[in-house]
């Protein structure tokens, strides 16, 4: 048997050469060969397609990890520019369809971890704040006046001139109730106190005076340099054709001892309801 016979025989394609004569011999042997080359020719193809296959794997890896980046760009300036807190299908709506939108934000919060501002989440919606070691450098103190009221200023100028003076003192000048929030203003700021009760008038009324800060405000040394007729009408601040009988009163800060009764002669009444009462024992 020849080296050819055995390979056929291999291959499990054994042909009978013994019983060919040379033509017919030679015409399988072309037959096989030509059989064994189509086959080579099949594999090569196929080893071809697979390395195909690889690099185009390895294609659409590198173009994922590219449209990673830019998907991330993405969702970083929309949530930079959001007026408010954005959720995930808020900026799903933004980003190319099938973006991965948690693994971007996993992503920002990973990256802004240790910066100066993070990426928070509050109520399921995310947004970027300033980092809380960090906010300090961004906080001014400024102090804004409080602007009186033309109701709070009538009414300091009636106690300043008329003090001590009460409620309905002030209400007899002005003709018009005084509101709850000038007072409360006036005390807030500090120019004005509760200097006692009238004893004369019915419920003993609070009466009202300036303080300390008021002189020290308007640079006074006393009640008594607020400035008078003469000097409201050179101001401009009077009209000229004023009604007969008109005055402005001089201010004082002295009290009537008889009429006065000072916070300090006041005594807190309080009852303790938790007190236990004595139990009486039955005879």
């Amino acid at each position: 048997m020849t080296p050819m016979d055995e390979t056929a025989l291999d291959d499990g394609r054994a042909r009978n050469f013994e019983t060919m004569d040379i033509r017919e011999a030679q015409e399988a042997l072309a037959e096989e060969i030509e059989e064994m080359a189509d086959e080579e020719l099949e594999a090569e193809e196929i080893a071809g397609e697979a390395v195909d296959a690889l690099e185009q794997d390895a294609a659409d890896a590198v173009w994922s990890a590219a449209q990673m980046a830019e998907h991330l760009r993405m969702a970083e300036a929309l949530l930079f520019a959001a007026v408010e807190p954005l959720d995930d299908e808020a900026i799903a709506a933004r980003l190319p369809a099938g973006a991965d939108v948690k693994l971007l934000i996993e992503t920002l919060a990973l990256q802004y971890e240790n910066r100066g501002v993070v990426l928070s989440m509050a109520a399921g919606k995310y947004r970027f704040v300033t980092a809380p070691d960090v906010a300090h450098v961004l906080e001014k103190e400024k102090i804004e006046p409080k602007k009186l009221t033309r109701a709070a200023l009538e009414t300091l100028a009636i106690i300043a001139y008329h003090q001590p003076c009460t409620r309905a003192d002030i209400e007899d000048v002005r003709g018009v109730a005084v509101s709850p929030g000038s007072l409360d203003q006036l005390m807030e700021i500090g120019w004005i106190r509760m200097r006692g009760r009238r004893r004369s008038a019915p419920g003993r009324p609070l009466l009202y005076g300036t303080t300390q800060s008021f002189l020290e405000h308007f640079n006074l040394e006393s009640v008594a340099d607020l400035p008078g007729m003469a000097d409201l009408k050179a101001a401009g601040l009077l009209d000229a054709r004023l009604p007969p009988g008109f005055t402005v009163p001089a201010p004082s800060d002295e009290l009537s001892e008889d009429d006065f009764e000072g916070m300090e002669d006041e005594t807190e009444f309080v009852t303790d309801f938790h007190e236990e009462s004595p139990v009486e024992e039955d005879a």
